[in-house]
């Protein structure tokens, strides 16, 4: 399965676009978001990918950043939502937006994205808060950015990053994506250090879930 494509972009269309990898054209359909942030036809572009497999249809997805694919994989998860509802949360919320509301409970946010609903929006919280911290850990923990002029394949899959270390370097990423959460540096900072200070040994997606307990209202 291809894991990630780079190329010249070809085509833009209005939910995909076309990318040459040595003289293949791959079409591949991304998010709003994702498409505002590429090129115009003519720049290089390289995207982590997602093959979609069914009876009558195989579609290429891509994405920025392995953190929004497992996002991407995850909302696809859900009962009742499909690859283009998945996409439509990501270009109306972002990676980092999606773990804020389902982290936070905020289904309302996930409600703009069109063709979300109230009760789909709540499902999506429900089933996908206890994996939210591992994505967020992978998005603090991103790789450095594809080179351009390479492709990917079952040969050389994309590999998560592996969970940080304990230690600081952990508490460091923990804090980071508490904050991007909105959480204030004092509170974020105060509850990754009860986490850290209760088990030394947790890891960033540990370290994160934890703290969101501590810091989730109480009554």
């Amino acid at each position: 399965m291809i894991g990630r494509i780079a190329g010249r972009i070809d085509w833009r269309g209005a939910d995909h676009v076309l990318i040459d990898v040595r003289g293949v054209g791959y079409v591949v359909h991304c998010s709003e978001r994702t498409l505002a942030a590429l090129p115009g036809v003519g720049g290089m572009a390289a995207l982590y990918t997602d093959l979609l497999v069914r009876e009558d249809l195989l579609q290429l997805f891509g994405f920025p950043t392995l953190a929004e694919k497992e996002w991407h994989r995850l909302l696809m998860s859900v009962q009742g939502v499909g690859a283009k509802a998945a996409l439509a949360i990501l270009g109306a919320l972002g990676p980092d937006g999606v773990s804020r509301a389902i982290s936070l409970g905020d289904w309302h946010a996930i409600t703009a994205a069109k063709g979300v609903g109230t009760k789909t929006a709540q499902r999506l919280v429900n089933e996908l808060k206890d994996k939210a911290p591992a994505v967020m850990a992978m998005g603090v923990a991103q790789p450095p950015a594809p080179e351009p002029g390479e492709v990917i394949d079952s040969a050389t899959p994309v590999v998560a990053p592996a969970p940080a270390p304990a230690g600081r370097g952990a508490q460091a990423e923990a804090l980071s994506a508490l904050t991007n959460l909105g959480y204030g540096p004092g509170e974020a900072a105060g509850a990754v250090a009860q986490v850290a200070g209760e088990d030394g040994q947790a890891d960033t997606a540990a370290l994160i879930r934890a703290a969101l307990r501590l810091l989730a209202p109480k009554g």
